[in-house]
């Protein structure tokens, strides 16, 4: 097992990265409880995959488990999901002292953290991330929270989990494109602070998409410390911790104008926002052409999204897409706050993009 501590002093937690922990999952949850009750929240393909080996675990550990199956897809983090998640953990008997477990992806992660902090005014939960996107990016940190018709993620709150237990082995059952999308998340930290990585990125990307699990634990591992290291300094995103927004602006924008749908997954708009920060930088002045060229090969080698005409042909107006990054959360007095870059590797936060400048390059994507 690899192990890792987000250090948050009272709030510290650790992150164990192991292979095939489900089958022994009840036994591993067993040291965090006050009484031999779980509740647990899942999504559909999830527990299609997995229930039965939850069931047989926590009957074995002598647990009673309550689970709790939800829709799968960024639409179930809404109000409604929001209320009957909260609803049932009330009616099955929840306590103040109990546990909630968010089995999932990221969508199950976010939803599941914000009920877990409104319950009760608080029951502690651990996050089982499922997919290769939460287990590197929105599993650590505490940034909880549903969607609303104004915009993505803009109704939560932060709520460190007790415990993060990653299981690479369920990688093997995710679909290629969910894997490249998460793989999105993983370049994106080479990008905005360490061009080591980035460099290792470059050479084993393609082996870490074969699923080679050794290098997969490798870069979730890295991953996880990166991220480990900007909530450790920056916890509620009040500075340097938005940097891990890198290309999430545009990325957002695009999930909303294709209605957060099958059309456009997270990563994708993260892979192609990446690559439209690089672009824009180097409109600005901010960056090279050549390093902005070195992240475009890169994508294209992997086989991630790098272009909005990859996306549809039929996406609305460039104003539109426009309209939606001024709903960003790192929107201050009217003005977006963009995470721009100097070099692969070195990100910074700038009020002083030009609007007509991203129009210009967004158009150039299309």
């Amino acid at each position: 097992m690899e192990s890792l501590t987000v250090d948050l002093s009272s709030r510290s937690y650790k992150i164990n990265i192991s292979s095939g922990i489900i089958l022994s999952l009840g036994a591993e949850l067993k040291t965090y409880l006050k009484r031999d009750r779980i509740w647990i929240v899942s999504d559909v393909n999830i527990l299609h995959l997995y229930q039965t080996d939850l069931e047989k675990s926590f009957l074995k550990a002598g647990i009673e488990l309550n689970l709790l199956e939800l829709p799968s897809g960024e639409k179930t983090k809404s109000f409604h999901f929001f209320e009957k998640t909260v609803n049932w953990f009330l009616e099955t008997g929840i306590e103040r002292n109990d546990l909630i477990v968010a089995f999932g992806g990221g969508v199950i992660g976010d939803l599941v953290g914000f009920a877990a902090a409104t319950t009760l005014r608080g029951v502690e939960f651990i996050q089982i991330p499922t997919t290769l996107l939460a287990q590197v990016d929105s599993s650590v940190g505490g940034k909880t929270g549903i969607n609303s018709q104004f915009g993505k993620n803009l109704i939560g709150n932060f709520n460190q989990p007790k415990a993060v237990i990653i299981d690479v082995s369920t990688l093997r059952t995710l679909c290629d494109r969910q894997l490249k999308s998460g793989y999105s998340e993983i370049l994106k930290y080479g990008l905005l602070g360490d061009i080591k990585f980035f460099n290792w990125l470059d050479f084993n990307g393609t082996d870490i998409l074969s699923r080679d699990e050794a290098l997969l634990t490798k870069a979730i591992k890295k991953s996880c410390l990166i991220k480990a290291e900007f909530v450790k300094q920056d916890e509620r995103e009040q500075g340097k911790r938005a940097l891990l927004n890198l290309g999430h602006t545009f990325g957002h924008a695009l999930e909303a104008v294709t209605g957060y749908s099958e059309q456009l997954l997270h990563g994708e708009g993260v892979s192609i926002g990446c690559m439209l920060a690089f672009e824009v930088s180097a409109a600005m002045g901010f960056t090279s052409l050549e390093a902005t060229k070195r992240v475009k090969s890169h994508l294209r080698k992997v086989g991630l999204k790098s272009e909005l005409r990859e996306i549809s042909s039929s996406l609305p107006p460039t104003e539109k897409i426009i309209q939606e990054m001024l709903k960003d959360k790192k929107v201050n007095n009217g003005v977006v706050n963009f995470i721009m870059v100097k070099d692969i590797g070195e990100a910074f936060v700038t009020d002083e993009v030009d609007l007509s400048v991203v129009s210009n390059v967004l158009d150039a994507s299309r």
